[in-house]
């Protein structure tokens, strides 16, 4: 199917919310409507600076242009149950087939001693940094500054759903799950240029919000109805999409989309994936008073067989058998 090329993902300036009442109820009704009906959403006028994350889009090609060799010595293999490092093409397998794209994991850096490393909870721990000058201090200060951000999202996203603004800070996010992935889609000439391959194939994000920040190249592809839409590169944003948790959360009411990445098989693209989730031993239940929503046709069924208004237990326990299906081998190694 050929993707809509005229992008009508709508595109909302946070820095009206702190203008104040009414600015504040219409940048969370905008935040609403788009999470109901792509979602999707760009945001511009976030507050992070864009040479924060251009700093650190720079430190990454440095990274992803050394040989294999050296990026393995971070590799995701060293980094045990806490699931952090390198892996090279091929070696995810976002929805059962292996991507064309490469990446480094991170997430919160906790100390030895924090409990959670003390008592080997899957995905906590410390990071494997790249030998690269200041990437250590990049990656740190940039999930800093988008912590706080998705802090703010959500407050927004509880006012737009008419609940008081700490609602999801007091329930599940006081504590967030936080994940940073940064991905490289490498030029791959050639026989590697089949058009059934994807740098990601279509699936869904599995937290509350997704903060992405893409590079001029472009790639990104969303499902809204019964159509691929562009999602293009602009200038200074962020775009956000909804993640399964949220869906759930709030009944079907927000939608965790379908999205594609589309290799420019000509120039390397890079983009950097922070995900702002549930505590990871939060239980999700559907928001009382938020009404149950009938999907469309399309939307029905999901891309993996998971009914989300059927799922028991914590977040961590969603996000592991996720990611465990993801890489499979590396998943049975570590994380059993």
């Amino acid at each position: 199917m050929t993707p809509y090329s005229d992008s009508r993902v709508p595109i909302i300036d946070l820095s009206l919310f702190e203008c104040g009442d009414p600015w504040r109820g219409h940048v969370a009704a905008q935040i609403d409507w788009a999470a109901s009906e792509f979602g999707f959403f760009y945001i511009i006028g976030h507050g992070i600076e864009s040479a924060q994350a251009d700093t650190l889009l720079e430190s990454s090609r440095r990274f992803f242009a050394q040989d294999e060799k050296t990026k393995r010595r971070v590799e995701m293999s060293l980094g045990g149950r806490a699931w952090r490092g390198y892996f090279p093409v091929e070696a995810e397998l976002t929805s059962g087939t292996p991507d064309l794209k490469e990446g480094i994991y991170f997430g919160a850096e906790l100390a030895p001693n924090d409990p959670r490393v003390v008592s080997g909870t899957p995905l906590h721990g410390k990071n494997l940094f790249p030998e690269i000058p200041g990437m250590r201090d990049a990656v740190l200060e940039y999930m800093t500054a988008l912590t706080g951000l998705g802090h703010s999202l959500m407050a927004m996203v509880a006012r737009g759903l008419r609940l008081e603004d700490s609602y999801f800070v007091d329930r599940y996010t006081g504590d967030p799950t936080t994940l940073f992935r940064i991905f490289n889609y490498p030029r791959l000439a050639g026989a590697r240029q089949e058009p059934k391959r994807w740098g990601v194939g279509a699936h869904t994000d599995y937290g509350l919000l997704t903060i992405l920040r893409q590079d001029e190249i472009g790639g990104l592809e969303i499902k809204h109805r019964d159509r691929w839409v562009v999602v293009p590169y602009v200038p200074d944003s962020f775009v956000c999409n909804i993640g399964d948790m949220l869906e759930r959360l709030t009944n079907g009411r927000y939608i965790s989309a379908l999205h594609r990445v589309r290799n420019n098989f000509e120039t390397a693209r890079l983009s950097m994936a922070f995900f702002f989730d549930p505590n990871f031993d939060a239980v999700l239940e559907p928001i009382s008073g938020i009404c149950p929503v009938i999907r469309r046709p399309e939307l029905i069924d999901r891309w993996d067989g998971i009914d989300l208004r059927n799922l028991h237990g914590t977040y961590g326990d969603y996000l592991l058998d996720k990611v465990s299906k993801v890489f499979p081998e590396l998943g049975r190694h570590n994380l059993a």
